[in-house]
C-alpha cells in the first residue's frame, strides 16, 4: 500500500500538535532528537518541518498532507488544499509602530512619508503578506501607483519602489522600532509583547490558526486518498471531541418529557428502556458551553448523571 507523507509543524506550533495527535492516534512516539515521528498506523509517514516550509514542500509534492498556520499558507503563495481548521496556535498578523507616532495606521504613516519624501522602512518574516498589504493602502495607491515595496534580505533585492522597504526579520521583530525601523509586520497573540515594547498594534491584517493542507494531486491518487480522509476524520474527530461532552443518566416516565425539552439542541439523544418500565436511560453529547447552564438542571430531573470527557465525536452535525 502506498504510504502518505505527511508534514508537522516545529516550533511554537510544536506541542500543540503533539498533544492533537496523541488525542487522535493510540501511539504516537518520538526519538529524542529526531524528526521522525511514529503512529501506530505503518501508512503514515510523518516528519516534524519549520511550518513556513511546509505550504511549499505540501504543494510540490514532497508531502500528501501537512499541518502548518494559515499565516504561512498565504505568506508562500502555496497551491494546496485546506482540508480542516484544527482551531489551535490561534494569532493574528498586525502592523505596529512605536508610541511615539502619532498616526492611527499604517495608512496615515505612508501618506505622512511620502509626502514629507521620507523612506518608509518596515520589519517583518512575512515579506509577500507585508508588501500585498502595502500595496493596497490607500496612501500608497496615491503616491506609488503599482510599484511594488523593495524587499530586501540578504540574499536578495526585489521591487522597484525604494521609498518603501520591508526588512527581512529572523527575529525580535518588536525590538527594532524606532532606531532601525519605522513600523513592523508581526504576529502576536495577546498583543502584551509588543506594549512592552512601547509599540502600539494599527492594523490587523490577519487571523490564523493551525490548519491541515493537503497536495492537490494526492487527492487523484485513491489509495493516498482513503489514508487522508482517516487523517482528517481522526483530527477533527479530536478538535470536536474537545468542545463536547459525555453524559448519561437515568430518567423517570414523569420527567422525559422535560429532559428532552433541555436537550432539543442536541437532535436525537438515545433512549434506551430500562429494566423498570418507569425508567428510561439517556446517551447523549453535549457542548461544553452549555455545561454549566445544561448539566444542573437535567441532574435534577434524573438520577446517576454522569460525564465524560471524549476522545473522539465523529460526524456532529450543525
Amino acid at each position: 500500500m502506498a504510504q502518505v507523507r505527511f508534514a508537522i509543524p516545529k516550533g511554537s506550533l510544536e506541542d500543540a500538535t503533539f498533544q492533537l495527535l496523541r488525542e487522535a492516534w493510540a501511539k504516537v512516539r518520538r526519538k529524542e532528537r529526531s524528526y521522525d515521528v511514529y503512529l501506530d498506523d505503518p501508512d503514515i509517514l510523518v516528519k516534524m518541518m519549520r511550518p513556513q516550509e511546509i505550504p511549499t514542500l505540501v504543494a510540490e509534492g514532497l508531502y500528501d498532507v501537512g499541518i502548518t498556520g494559515r499565516d504561512w499558507i498565504q505568506e508562500t503563495v502555496a497551491n494546496v488544499d485546506e482540508i480542516a481548521d484544527l482551531e489551535y496556535g490561534r494569532i493574528k498578523i498586525v502592523t505596529a509602530f512605536h508610541n511615539s507616532l502619532k498616526f492611527d495606521s499604517l495608512n496615515e504613516l505612508v501618506a505622512d512619508y511620502a509626502s514629507n519624501n521620507r523612506t518608509l522602512r518596515v520589519s517583518s518574516e512575512y515579506l509577500t503578506t507585508s508588501s500585498s498589504f502595502i500595496k493596497q493602502l490607500s496612501s500608497y495607491r496615491d503616491a506609488y501607483g503599482d510599484k511594488d515595496p523593495l524587499i530586501i534580505t540578504p540574499w536578495l533585492r526585489r521591487g522597484d519602489n525604494h521609498s518603501v522597504q520591508i526588512h527581512l526579520s529572523f527575529g525580535a521583530t518588536e525590538a527594532k522600532p524606532p532606531l532601525d525601523v519605522d513600523a513592523i509586520v508581526d504576529v502576536t497573540e495577546t498583543g502584551t509583547t509588543l506594549t512592552q515594547n512601547n509599540l502600539k498594534i494599527a492594523d490587523t491584517i490577519m487571523h490564523s490558526s493551525a490548519r491541515l493542507i493537503s497536495n492537490k494531486e494526492t487527492l487523484n491518487n485513491p489509495t493516498k486518498c482513503e489514508i487522508m480522509r482517516e487523517i482528517t476524520s481522526l483530527l477533527q474527530g479530536a478538535v470536536q471531541a474537545r468542545k463536547h461532552l459525555h453524559i448519561y443518566f437515568n430518567v423517570h416516565r414523569s420527567n422525559l418529557s422535560m429532559v428532552l425539552e433541555h436537550l432539543t439542541s442536541l437532535k436525537r439523544p438515545t433512549i434506551s428502556p430500562l429494566s423498570d418500565p418507569d425508567w428510561y436511560a439517556i446517551n447523549t453529547i453535549i457542548r461544553k458551553a452549555d455545561y454549566h447552564k445544561l448539566v444542573p438542571r437535567l441532574s435534577r430531573l434524573g438520577q446517576g448523571l454522569v460525564v465524560h470527557e471524549p476522545r473522539q465525536v465523529l460526524d456532529i452535525e450543525n
